[in-house]
């Protein structure tokens, strides 16, 4: 007996796998699209996160700008109150150092020796004056060369001066100031 088989078995499981395989294939790649969808959004999380590194991080660059920028505005100041006070160091120093080296001068002078000028430049120092005879005039010489003040003395001009009948001898003399270093205060090691 011959069987004939009326229903197309063949084409209806041809048909099911096609539906199978279309399934699976949409499946896949909705699967795939998911996958791809958060790859997407954890790197557009870590961009946006990154930006906002970025972002912070120029706004402490800034911050730290204006703290440097008052860092210089500060050490210019210490540099200028620095400069002041040097200078006040060097101002009374000389306030009492002129009068200090006229004491001494007046100390010094032998009698029957006058000083008629006194000039000081810098370093430098003139003195002219009269006197009696040239002995008084090394004797104030080698008193101003012992003082604590005075160093380098010589004797630029000696002649004698007629002044009412007294034979006098006119003088002047170059020097120059000993450089007196102001003891540092000791400093105690760091430990």
């Amino acid at each position: 007996m011959i069987k004939i088989n009326l229903l197309p078995v063949r084409a209806a499981k041809k048909k099911e796998s096609a539906v199978q395989q279309i399934t699976i294939f949409c499946v896949s790649l909705l699967l795939v699209a998911a996958v791809v969808m958060c790859l997407y959004l954890v790197k557009r999380v870590q961009v946006s996160s990154a930006q906002d590194d970025i972002a912070s991080a120029n706004a402490r660059i800034v911050e730290l700008k204006k703290k440097i920028g008052k860092l210089e505005e500060l050490k210019t100041l210490k540099d200028q109150v620095k400069k002041k006070l040097d200078v006040l160091v060097q101002l009374r120093k000389n306030k009492t150092g002129p009068a200090e080296r006229l004491a001494t001068l007046s100390n010094i002078t032998p009698e029957q020796l006058w000083l008629t000028g006194y000039t000081e430049n810098g370093g430098d120092v003139k003195l002219s004056g009269i006197a009696y005879t040239e002995d008084l005039i090394a004797i104030f010489m080698r008193s101003l060369e012992a003082s604590a003040d005075y160093t380098g003395v010589e004797l630029v001009v000696s002649e004698q001066l007629d002044s009412g009948g007294t034979k006098l001898k006119k003088f002047e003399l170059a020097c120059k100031l000993k450089v007196s270093v102001a003891p540092q205060p000791e400093t105690s090691p760091k430990k």
